[in-house]
């Protein structure tokens, strides 16, 4: 029975890396404990803007469900296992079929489909999507998500979504930026800078601001073929230089400060230097918070230091409280936003604060706030150090 189970899990699996637009489940199994609650007929799932909608019929009625992706995996992979024998599944080229025998054995097979079922739009992804799909953006076109004429390559929806995302979140907040001179935009530790093209060709091409705009990475090769692209492109606001983002300082007054992915405490030195700029705008997607987790201890709250993944995110979730309420205790309006980026990272929150005229008691209370959680976890953040060592 465990073999089949796997077996059953294996093709699911593999139906899924398809990246299906649309799953029904069908050929449901006889159930007496099913039919005595209620019997689906069938189960149509599609894919939305975010996460999946389940459609499930009744003889009579059409009962719906939201779901996460993995929330989905998790509901096919179940209803296979229990109440239905088929799935079927469409990527827009190919049609997938999943079938359960009375054994329990599991098939997978593939064919290229004649007519694909259509696909469920989403209410707002029209609306949502600054980067218009029909438009040739030619970092989209190199990453592979559009083709050459500007369409999405069905694959890469998700990706597309995401990068729609992060520039939905520049967005909201990008109009409290000076508009009488050039913005000084700094990506620290930009990498393969994916983010970096697409937020370069929103502020000008989607914005009309005029941008001078720094990619800085450790990382001589990455640096060296960003600057070819950037060539490539005509961007010629955008650069790449060669540095480390402690001690790097800029000639410019800078408007915003952008860091991806920036590891533990090189987070901390990005909004660090953005504050000693004060900068206008911060957005930032932490990584690999580690510091807090080798340095928390505590007698009242022991519960959440006994479990050592409870303790790894308790502390990677009160590293970026502290920096969000560090942040305001400098006069920025700060969020802390969900955001999963295209690395498929688990670290799923980004950071974005707005430079703003905040009363003296908000500061005051964010830092009362940081002060506390110290004392009861016995911890020193790196970004409080930097910020208020010179107040104690």
């Amino acid at each position: 029975m465990e073999g089949t189970q796997q077996e059953l899990r294996q093709k699911t699996e593999a139906l899924w890396e398809a990246r299906p637009y649309k799953v029904i489940l069908s050929s449901a199994r006889k159930n007496a404990f099913r039919e005595a609650q209620r019997q689906y007929r069938k189960i149509v799932l599609n894919r939305l803007e975010t996460g999946w909608q389940a459609e499930k019929y009744t003889e009579k009625q059409v009962f719906h469900e939201n779901l996460t992706e993995d929330g989905a995996r998790a509901f096919v992979l179940e209803a296979l296992s229990s109440d239905f024998r088929q799935c079927n599944a469409w990527d827009g080229e190919w049609e997938y079929a999943v079938r359960v025998s009375k054994g329990g054995r599991a098939v997978l097979q593939k064919k290229r489909t004649a007519q694909a079922p259509r696909e469920k739009s989403s209410h707002n992804r029209k609306k949502n999507s600054l980067l218009e799909e029909g438009t040739v953006i030619p970092p989209l076109v190199d990453m592979g998500i559009f083709t050459a004429e500007g369409r999405v390559v069905r694959s890469m929806y998700d990706k597309y979504r995401q990068i729609n995302r992060f520039v939905e979140l520049v967005d909201d907040a990008v109009d409290s930026l000076p508009t009488d001179r050039p913005l000084t935009v700094i990506d620290f530790g930009c990498g393969k800078s994916y983010l970096t093209f697409i937020l370069y060709y929103y502020l000008t091409e989607l914005k009309g601001m005029e941008v001078r705009m720094t990619g800085l990475d450790l990382k001589k090769e990455v640096i060296g073929n960003c600057n070819r692209a950037a060539e490539k492109y005509g961007y010629e606001g955008l650069h790449f230089e060669l540095g480390d983002i402690n001690g790097y300082d800029c000639p410019h007054p800078v408007d915003m400060v952008v860091s991806l992915h920036a590891c533990d405490t090189a987070t901390d030195y990005a909004l660090y230097n953005a504050v000693r700029w004060k900068a206008g705008l911060i957005f930032s997607v932490p990584c690999c918070q580690h510091e807090l987790n080798r340095q928390m201890k505590s007698e009242e709250l022991s519960i959440l230091t006994r479990y050592g993944i409870v303790q790894e995110r308790t502390a990677a979730l009160m590293t970026d409280a502290v920096r969000g309420n560090l942040l305001t205790a400098c006069g920025y309006r700060t969020q802390l936003l969900e955001f999963v980026d295209l690395s498929h990272t688990p670290k799923n929150i980004l950071i974005r604060a707005v430079r703003t005229a905040l009363p003296a008691s908000v500061k005051q209370e964010a830092r009362r706030e940081v002060e506390e959680l110290k004392k009861a976890f016995g911890f020193r953040p790196t970004l409080d150090e930097l910020l208020f060592a010179g107040d104690e």
